[in-house]
C-alpha cells in the first residue's frame, strides 16, 4: 500500500475533536484531519512527530490527514481505513492460502444493520471486517483502545453472516508480534469476539511494515484469546 510519498513532517499539538488535529506544520499550527475515531492517547501526545499526507481538494477544510505517528523505534498508522485497503490489495496479488479459493471481492458492503469492510466470493461467499491495532504494549496489540459499540455490532453482523450459511472473518492489522483483545478498555468487544468465535467466525491477526513510503502485510501472528478475561 503506497502512502503517496514524500510525507508531510510535522509536530502534534493538541486534537480538538476525534477527527480532528492541531499539528505544528512549518511552524504554523494547522489543523488536520485525524481518519481515526479511536482515542490513540498513547500515540499523540504533545511533542510527537507525526507524517502527513496532503488531501487538499475543493470542498475540504483541512490539507491534511494524519497518516503516521513516529514513535522513536518504529511507525505506526492512524488511519483506521488503512487495514481494509492493505488486505484488499495483499490479496488481489494472491490470497493466504485459507482464502485461496476466492476471486473476486468488493469493498464496503452492507450486511444485516452494519457496514462491513469486505466481501470476497467464488467458491462460497466470506465477509471481512479490518481492525487496526495502535495500543502495543510489550510486543503484544490490543484491541479496542478504548469501548466500542460499533466494533461489536461488526461482530454481530459477522456471527449473522455464519448462521447464513457463509463464511466471517475479522482481522486485526498490527505492528507487533501477538495480539489480544483489550478486555479492560473494550469489555463488550472482547465478550462478542468470544461468542462469535464459537458460532465460527474466524478471527486472524497480521503483523504490518510501515514506512513513510508504504505499508506492507507480512505474517500471521499468535492470538491470546483466553476464555475468561
Amino acid at each position: 500500500m503506497k502512502l503517496n510519498p514524500p510525507l508531510q513532517d510535522g509536530i502534534f499539538l493538541d486534537r480538538p475533536n476525534r477527527f480532528a488535529a492541531l499539528v505544528e506544520v512549518d511552524g504554523a499550527a494547522t489543523m488536520v484531519h485525524v481518519p481515526n475515531s479511536g482515542r490513540m492517547k498513547d500515540l499523540l501526545r504533545k511533542g510527537t512527530r507525526v507524517l502527513l499526507i496532503t488531501r487538499a481538494s475543493p470542498g475540504r477544510k483541512t490539507t491534511y490527514d494524519m497518516s503516521l505517528v513516529d514513535l522513536g523505534n518504529t511507525l505506526v498508522s492512524t488511519d483506521a481505513r488503512m487495514p481494509s485497503t492493505l488486505v484488499d490489495e495483499t490479496f488481489a496479488g494472491g490470497q493466504p492460502d485459507q482464502f485461496s479459493q476466492y476471486t473476486w471481492s468488493r469493498r464496503e458492503v452492507t450486511f444485516s444493520h452494519s457496514r462491513l469492510d469486505m466481501v470476497m466470493g467464488t467458491s462460497g461467499v466470506c465477509y471481512f471486517e479490518m481492525k487496526l491495532v495502535t495500543l502495543v504494549e510489550d510486543g503484544i496489540g490490543f484491541f479496542p483502545g478504548a469501548p466500542t459499540s460499533r466494533g461489536a455490532r461488526h461482530m454481530d453482523a459477522l456471527a449473522q453472516a455464519v448462521e447464513q450459511g457463509h463464511r466471517a472473518v475479522v482481522v486485526f492489522v498490527e505492528n507487533a508480534h501477538a495480539f489480544s483483545p483489550n478486555d479492560e478498555a473494550g469489555p463488550v468487544f472482547g465478550k462478542a469476539l468470544r461468542e462469535t468465535k464459537v458460532v465460527g467466525v474466524e478471527a486472524y491477526a497480521y503483523s504490518c511494515h510501515v514506512s513513510p513510503e508504504e505499508i506492507v502485510l507480512e505474517k500471521q501472528l499468535p492470538m491470546n484469546i483466553p476464555d475468561n478475561p
